[in-house]
């Protein structure tokens, strides 16, 4: 069979590889084509179409800006499923652009499958409508899904949660704290900070200076920037050089740094299951502009009281999270420096990440995924 697959950033990559990899455990003569990145690239053993670095924009001032450059690769995607007419196209988020691509591979008559949903539970549920009209199956990947979408007269299926596996998997292959500090050149007689911005530049141009500023405050701590494998290292130091701060990068390593930091300061995002997911206490900000206006708007649009993974499937505030003209560094630093701590909002925390542990379940979402996109 052949399988289109779409990413259009980093975790998406990461999934749609482990996805790909399964799929070939069960059809060992499955072909792919797709838009993605390099770990994809690994498991296809073919380059993407367009890569997901190229396609990363983010928020509606930046999509307007570049208008013409999605629309261009909107029309590269659908002219490769027209002329390679695959069996199965499957998407991964991405939703602004993966709907549309939806739509037009439901027209050609491909199956069309969504593999981790847009998060049309926090907001823009509309898109609900498009999603019953196009896609033939979802795999959900967040168990609460389930009961959003059979409100909205869809069945999907929870197919278990991709970040469970991959950060049990890496947790065993993880250097020691003493080797990992060594490699990396950090001082090994300070606890660490993690800072985590994200991975498009919108994100970490508009979070990275507010980490840095509340991480600062704790001269006892030494912060390191977790890099994304997309971002060119200059991103971080032209930020560093000017807010006059310093602290170290770290490439490649984003797990392995979390699970060796005291705490992290990170995006609002996956990252944020991630950080819950490997243990490590955590402050997840969100800012762009800072807006007041902004964020009452936002709040307008959003369905449900939280918006961070944690909080969603825990059903609980377990972890802070501060949006837009909210997240300063004083308030950043407030929750941090009780995190720092052997205190009770830091027990308090790790008991709230055992509680959505458990909701999450131990399946393989890429395996169910995988038998069930290969046995229609």
């Amino acid at each position: 069979m052949k399988f289109f697959l779409i990413a259009g950033e980093a975790s998406g990559d990461l999934h749609a590889s482990r996805l790909i990899e399964a799929i070939k455990r069960y059809d060992g003569e499955a072909e792919f084509k797709f838009l993605g990145g390099d770990k994809m690239m690994a498991a296809a053993g073919v380059a993407p179409i367009i890569h997901y670095r190229d396609m990363a924009y983010m928020g509606f001032v930046d999509v307007a800006k570049h208008l013409p450059t999605i629309l261009g690769f909107m029309s590269t995607a659908k002219k490769e499923i027209n002329a390679w007419n695959p069996d199965h196209v499957i998407l991964v988020d991405y939703p602004s652009f993966n709907l549309k691509i939806a739509k037009y591979a439901h027209k050609k008559q491909i199956k069309t499958h969504y593999f981790i949903s847009p998060k049309v539970w926090v907001w823009k549920e509309w898109r609900v409508k498009s999603i019953k009209r196009y896609v033939d199956r979802m795999y959900c990947i967040l168990p609460f899904e389930v009961d959003f979408y059979r409100k909205h007269d869809y069945e999907v299926t929870y197919v278990g949660n991709p970040t469970v596996g991959e950060i049990n998997a890496a947790i065993e292959q993880m250097k020691p704290r003493e080797e990992f500090i060594r490699f990396n050149g950090l001082d090994e007689n300070k606890p660490i900070i993690a800072l985590v911005p994200g991975s498009r530049l919108s994100e970490i141009n508009s979070n990275l200076p507010i980490m840095i500023e509340a991480a600062k405050r704790h001269p006892d701590y030494q912060a390191v920037i977790a890099a994304a494998p997309s971002v060119d290292p200059n991103t971080y130091y032209n930020i560093l050089d000017s807010t006059g701060n310093t602290a170290l990068l770290v490439e490649n390593q984003t797990w392995d740094l979390i699970r060796h930091s005291r705490a992290a300061i990170v995006t609002s995002g996956t990252a944020t299951l991630e950080a819950a997911m490997l243990n490590t206490p955590q402050v997840a900000c969100f800012r762009l502009n800072g807006s007041k206006w902004l964020y009452k708007f936002y709040r307008m649009l959003l369905k449900g009281d939280y918006v961070t993974l944690p909080n969603l499937i825990a059903n609980e505030p377990v972890i802070p999270e501060l949006l837009l003209h909210n997240c300063t560094a004083d308030a950043i630093d407030k929750h941090l420096t009780a995190l720092l701590a052997d205190s009770p909002e830091r027990t308090k925390m790790l008991e709230g990440y055992d509680r959505m542990s458990k909701r999450l379940g131990t399946g393989d979402c890429c395996e169910n995924t995988a038998s069930l996109l290969t046995s229609h």
